[in-house]
């Protein structure tokens, strides 16, 4: 009687000799680091190509017949002046610079590709800076333009900014630990907008059937329903003093309800809830670079051997401590690379502790 051989399950082993084959080419030594970049470098790269289209304003982000758009009304303040140069600054900085700095992530590029990487690091920083500052200048307006998502937006553009200039600060100085961290930083800062929108439509779901209310314009809602007075009037009366123009600044309240058939009622449950989804998405990858930056003091020791052979060799001042380090800025303990370490434990005199222990096997 013939036994049927067992179906063969791939060990694990096998498995890990195999995804080294794919990591192990483009610079990564360890495979969780290989999964975290194509978990978030991957996702920042994809989110980015999604929204490429956005870049036909008209025909596309604020087009109400398109699937993929803007919330419901937002494109009001799109049409023309600061709020038109806004967004066409912020699609066109931050789209491409969110794709090509994945790019300086992948270690073959940083090693091989050196100039590619400078030059592409100067063109990041430049799209970025026109990114926030289109960023800023929508920001009155964007999800709802509350006072709440305004302070979001400013508080991680900030964040975004200023950690991105501490980086090239670092770099400038070869400080080469403290450019990987404060550009881990800003990127993991900036992605938060992806989060963002993934809790908001949780958010928005959950909150579907609460008794949720938001503002809006009469102007924006005759803008979501192409010019219908009728309908409009139908739906909100309180804005017939709009149209009459008695009132054009008039303002109405609107029911949050992302179930709802009409678009000024999903409008309003996503602006209700996308402030919080912001405050959220960004204290969680704060948090979440922080603990990555914590897990991995050996990659950060092993540049900073390198950045001191680096200002070394440039003849800097203090080497290993040319950038913005903790023993500069802080009471750490000073930093000595591993031959002057062992120098120096070598080379230290004996504490008071010891002299006795030595005095005491002299008087024996």
């Amino acid at each position: 009687m013939s036994s049927t051989p067992p179906f063969s399950i791939p060990s694990v082993q096998g498995f890990v000799a195999l995804a080294r084959k794919v990591y192990h080419p483009i610079g990564f030594k360890r495979g969780y680091n290989f999964t975290l970049f194509v978990v978030t470098a991957g996702g920042m790269m994809g989110f980015a190509l999604s929204r490429m289209i956005y870049f036909n304003i008209d025909g596309v982000f604020c087009n109400p017949d398109h699937k993929q758009r803007t919330v419901p009304g937002e494109c009001y303040f799109y049409q023309s002046g600061t709020g038109r140069a806004g967004i066409v600054m912020h699609l066109a900085g931050m789209i491409p610079g969110g794709f090509l700095a994945c790019l300086q992530f992948i270690p073959v590029i940083r090693q091989k590709a050196i100039l590619f990487h400078r030059l592409n690091g100067y063109l990041v920083i430049l799209l970025s800076i026109v990114g926030i500052i289109g960023v800023l200048m929508v920001a009155r307006r964007a999800f709802g333009g509350g006072v709440s998502m305004q302070t979001a937006m400013g508080t991680s553009s900030i964040m975004f900014l200023g950690a991105l200039g501490l980086s090239f600060y670092n770099i400038k100085k070869l400080q080469i630990e403290q450019h990987r961290a404060w550009m881990m930083r800003a990127w993991v800062y900036a992605g938060f907008i992806v989060t963002m929108r993934i809790i908001g439509f949780l958010a928005v779901m959950i909150t579907a059937d609460s008794d949720y209310y938001q503002v809006k314009q009469c102007a924006v809602l005759d803008f979501i329903f192409s010019h219908n007075q009728t309908k409009v009037i139908d739906l909100y009366p309180g804005c017939g003093g709009y149209y009459s123009g008695e009132s054009p600044g008039l303002n109405v309240i609107i029911h949050s309800n992302y179930h709802a058939h009409q678009p000024a009622e999903i409008a309003a449950g996503f602006t209700s809830v996308f402030d919080a989804g912001s405050w959220l998405a960004l204290v969680i990858h704060a948090v979440l670079v922080e603990l990555y930056l914590h897990l991995t003091p050996a990659e950060s020791e092993c540049l900073r051997r390198i950045s001191y052979q680096r200002q070394l060799e440039a003849g800097m001042k203090n080497a290993g401590n040319a950038g913005l380090t903790v023993q500069r800025l802080g009471d750490a303990e000073p930093w000595l690379p591993p031959a002057e370490l062992l120098q120096s434990e070598h080379g230290r005199t004996p504490s008071s502790d010891e002299n006795m222990g030595e005095k005491g096997v002299g008087a024996v």
